[in-house]
């Protein structure tokens, strides 16, 4: 624990000039197993501050730099990143259920609920306005926490995620959740087309228009609004905004055409785009 705190301190030391916020590695015990985290505190941030948790994606250990770190220094949120357990393959991963994961245990929705928790009380951030955002499969993370019975994420932000086949058949989400999902159109990690057949191995997940429409419908959406802007390089690539609106709550689909299994970020100012998304939320 000594040694965990250390690497905390040094990292503090480290970022703070670059960035102007404060980087903290840390840690929480739950269920007898530590879950490890980074927290990005912007130099400007206020008592009660919005939290966004950051999820990574398969494989990944929960690195300090992300896609939302800018947007949180600009716009004085936090952002806790955890680390995701070991699975049965050895890999840091989200228990969303893929065929390779079966049998593991792990209850990631409610240990991410309890992790969100803990980091509000011991950093003196809003229990409001909390949100969910993540990658790959951090995205998975967020459509099966939408659905989930929880009262602590209040709007979810997916980047090249899917929603598994098991999810969507057998779950149905208790309430109208605010919905985000950003994703290429040649993603031949996670198909935008989706892969009923698991021919991947990631198990059966749905088309991505298909798995907004189960949201569009829960919430009840009366219309859709679509425009599309230029990609942030030239290079032929561009972005159709999906903005789906008159119900309970609002959906959104970046549609990022060429683009492949990534966080768009040379396309789009994604950090940015998911923070003003998920700002519309906050009280």
């Amino acid at each position: 624990m000594k040694r965990t705190i250390l690497i905390g301190c040094l990292s503090v030391l480290m970022a703070a000039p670059a960035l102007g916020q404060r980087l903290v590695r840390d840690s929480v015990k739950l269920g007898g197993q530590w879950r490890r985290y980074w927290m990005q505190l912007p130099a400007q941030m206020k008592q009660g501050a919005p939290l966004v948790m950051v999820c990574h994606g398969y494989g990944n250990i929960g690195k300090s730099d992300s896609w939302m770190k800018q947007a949180a220094e600009k716009n004085g949120f936090a952002l806790c990143i955890p680390q995701g357990l070991k699975d049965p393959k050895g890999k840091h991963s989200w228990n969303v259920g893929y065929p390779f994961q079966q049998g593991w245990k792990q209850n990631d929705v409610k240990d991410l609920c309890r992790i969100a928790r803990h980091v509000q009380k011991k950093y003196g951030l809003s229990r409001e306005n909390c949100f969910l955002t993540g990658m790959s499969n951090g995205g998975e993370m967020c459509y099966l926490m939408a659905y989930s019975k929880q009262d602590v994420f209040k709007a979810f932000a997916a980047v090249s995620g899917l929603c598994m086949e098991w999810i969507y058949s057998s779950m149905d989400a208790p309430c109208p959740r605010p919905f985000f999902e950003i994703h290429g159109t040649k993603d031949h990690t996670s198909e935008w087309a989706g892969d009923l057949q698991n021919k991947g191995g990631w198990g059966a997940y749905m088309p991505v228009p298909v798995a907004i429409g189960y949201w569009v419908a829960q919430n009840r959406c009366t219309h859709e609004v679509t425009d599309t802007v230029p990609g942030l390089r030239n290079n032929g690539m561009y972005t159709i905004r999906h903005h789906f609106a008159g119900g309970k709550e609002d959906v959104w689909l970046y549609e990022v055409v060429g683009s492949g299994h990534s966080w768009h970020d040379k396309e789009i100012d994604t950090g940015g785009e998911i923070w003003n998304f998920f700002r519309k939320y906050v009280k």
